[in-house]
């Protein structure tokens, strides 16, 4: 046999040792991560649930999901370990006061256009646009004589 007709084995075995590499590797952060769970931290299971740890085993977790509810989990169930900051703004709805500096965004546009009136109370002194559409009154009266009466369908005359 050629080295030719090898190659495609040797590219799929080689794209297969990379997949499971980098699966034993993400394996291995997750096995990390739950290991690094103390009481108190915030967590999310793999169903979606948000509580915070109250007490670690070797194979299970105690979360506490409220107030008296506690909850027996296996440690596999623990989707991702969540800072703090992360916890307390998806559960409490805090944020961190970081952006505090940021720009607030206004409720309405009014503050926007650098005035104090509201936007509706603002006059504008510009002539108006015309956008090509004519007024009944800007038609001439010799124009309107000339047009027949269109034919409808659904008149009390048809049966």
């Amino acid at each position: 046999m050629s080295l030719l007709t090898l190659l495609p084995f040797i590219v799929l075995i080689g794209a297969m040792f990379l997949m499971t590499r980098s699966a034993k590797k993400k394996q291995q952060e997750a096995i990390e991560m739950r290991n690094q769970m103390q009481p108190g931290s915030g967590v999310r299971t793999i169903g979606g649930m948000y509580a915070t740890v109250k007490e670690v085993n070797e194979d299970t977790v105690l979360l506490d999901a409220g107030p008296g509810v506690d909850l027996m989990f296996a440690k596999n169930a623990i989707g991702a370990v969540l800072s703090d900051d992360e916890y307390n703004r998806i559960v409490h709805g805090i944020e961190h006061d970081l952006k505090s500096d940021a720009d607030v965004v206004p409720d309405d546009a009014s503050s926007l256009t650098g005035t104090d009136e509201p936007a509706d109370a603002a006059v504008s002194d510009d002539k108006p646009v015309d956008f090509g559409k004519k007024d009944a009154a800007d038609e001439p009266a010799d124009a309107k004589a000339d047009e027949q009466p269109k034919k409808t369908d659904g008149g009390s005359e048809a049966k």
